[in-house]
């Protein structure tokens, strides 16, 4: 996901606009989601160093 999606700043200026608003995200609330499937193994690194290693730092 775009982080300006959920970062962009919303001016309600009158009623309507606040009822679209909150049937948007009831809408966007009933939606399902996909499950995502990795092709190549994922490993979680934590380790500061190993993180500095991944990236060359």
């Amino acid at each position: 996901m775009a982080t300006k999606s959920f970062l962009k700043n919303i001016v309600i200026k009158n009623r309507k606009s606040a009822s679209s608003f909150i049937s948007a995200l009831e809408n966007a609330e009933n939606k399902g989601r996909k499950k995502v499937t990795f092709n190549t193994p994922i490993n979680t690194v934590k380790d500061k160093e190993n993180i500095k290693k991944m990236f060359g730092v």
